[in-house]
């Protein structure tokens, strides 16, 4: 026998042996010996062996059970560990360069300012000087300095930019929290889909508020517009087969009951589908175009005049043409300054920019109904009751409120009778 432990008076007492190898490290484990009924237990180092492997030790991150999951699922745990990283890295990253856009936008706004009214001044004085040409010269000079300003501040949008920096801020915070609520879940064991959701959501994330200025900037005049997509487009699942599809089409709609599913609720979550898409989002979009329309044409009317003020500060001194040149050149630099002072200190850039973001707002609710409705196995959805409280928050409201929804899931019921926003966060 390699040694015998002894239980004393609730002691432990480990028993010499001549044989017993020196093994003190390997058994570091939890040692326990009970007396019961007064007779003295003995535990051989088998079975102390035995305890040892139960309660997990060591220093192999292989061996290790993580959160209280099986060991195989520590590769998982530790890829969604460094997924949570990197959207805190990220998250910092946002905010730091978000500042520094807004900073960007004051900075600018206020300079080129300077050197427009500065310049309608030098040009107002410029007829009556003596030195005509030194002030017709350094006002033309700081115009169309003023201009190249204002075109290249217009083209990158800063206070577009740092909205789109607060959002994503905001954004890759809330996947970093997720991720973690999934890592301190003891009771769910980790996959490789959850692995591949959290990748996708990194993935369109980065797609949708780039961190490079140029190269790889979004455009901040497009074509047309959409709500912003921040989250991963999912895949359509397979059909079903024809007999499951009897099956649903039949005998679901008025069988649905358990996981917090009911007929009455997927009525209501229909309704807000319908409302969402019909109002919310449309109201927002629309804006969203007119904010578009304002910028773009106030973008181009700022350089435009500045432009023309310094060109008109050439001829200022010219005879006749001069007296008029000088009232072109103060007139241009000051209608300058007032559109510059509109479109970047009142931000419409960021206005454009902060609808589109609830467009893509509402957008997403659609599609996380859309993707619950869809699936034909009520006890592989969210829990029901869960997911209407979730949604009630997101829009603003409570639950009572969600019935009146009901109605409006109704194909009988036309889109141009609805009268109430869906959302009243926004």
């Amino acid at each position: 026998m390699e040694g015998l432990l002894q239980s004393r008076g609730g002691g432990v007492a480990l028993l010499p042996a001549a044989t017993r190898p020196r093994r003190r490290s390997q058994l570091c484990g939890q040692l326990r010996a009970s007396v019961r009924g007064g007779v003295r237990q003995v535990v051989t180092v088998d079975d102390l062996r035995l305890t040892r492997g139960d309660a997990v030790v060591g220093a192999d991150d292989h061996h290790v059970v993580s959160n209280g999951r099986a060991p195989e699922a520590g590769v998982e745990v530790e890829k969604l560990r460094a997924v949570a990283e990197a959207a805190a890295d990220r998250a910092d990253m946002h905010d730091i360069i978000g500042r520094q856009r807004d900073n960007w936008n004051h900075l600018l706004l206020h300079s080129t300012n300077s050197l427009t009214l500065a310049a309608s001044v030098m040009a107002a004085l410029a007829p009556a000087a003596s030195s005509v040409v030194a002030l017709k010269a350094s006002a033309g000079v700081l115009l169309a300095t003023a201009a190249v300003t204002m075109a290249a501040v217009n083209k990158i949008q800063p206070s577009q930019l740092a909205e789109e920096q607060r959002n994503a801020t905001r954004l890759w915070r809330q996947l970093e929290r997720d991720v973690r609520a999934v890592l301190d879940q003891k009771t769910t064991p980790l996959t490789k889909a959850d692995v591949q959701d959290a990748m996708d959501r990194v993935l369109a994330l980065d797609a949708a508020y780039p961190l490079p200025l140029l190269p790889g900037m979004l455009d901040k005049f497009p074509k047309t517009v959409e709500p912003t997509r921040w989250w991963p487009r999912r895949q359509l699942k397979k059909k079903l087969a024809q007999s499951s599809k009897a099956i649903i089409n039949g005998a679901r709609r008025g069988a649905i009951a358990g996981n917090g599913w009911t007929q009455e609720l997927e009525e209501e979550m229909r309704g807000i589908v319908r409302v969402l898409k019909a109002k919310d989002e449309h109201e927002y979009v629309s804006n969203g175009k007119l904010a578009l329309r304002l910028n773009r044409g106030l973008a181009v009317a700022g350089p435009a005049l500045a432009g023309t003020a310094a060109v008109a500060a050439a001829f200022i001194g010219a005879g006749e043409v001069g007296t008029w040149a000088s009232g072109v050149a103060v007139l241009g630099g000051a209608l300058a300054a007032a559109v510059n002072t509109v479109e970047h200190g009142g931000q419409v850039g960021m206005v454009f920019e902060l609808f589109r973001n609830v467009a893509g707002f509402y957008r997403k609710i659609q599609e996380d109904i859309e993707a619950n409705l869809d699936e034909a196995d009520v006890e592989r959805r969210e829990n029901g009751e869960v997911f209407e409280t979730k949604v009630a928050l997101l829009l603003g409201r409570n639950t009572s409120d969600l019935g009146q929804f009901r109605e409006m899931a109704s194909p009988s019921f036309k889109d141009e009778d609805i009268r109430d926003f869906a959302g009243k966060l926004f």
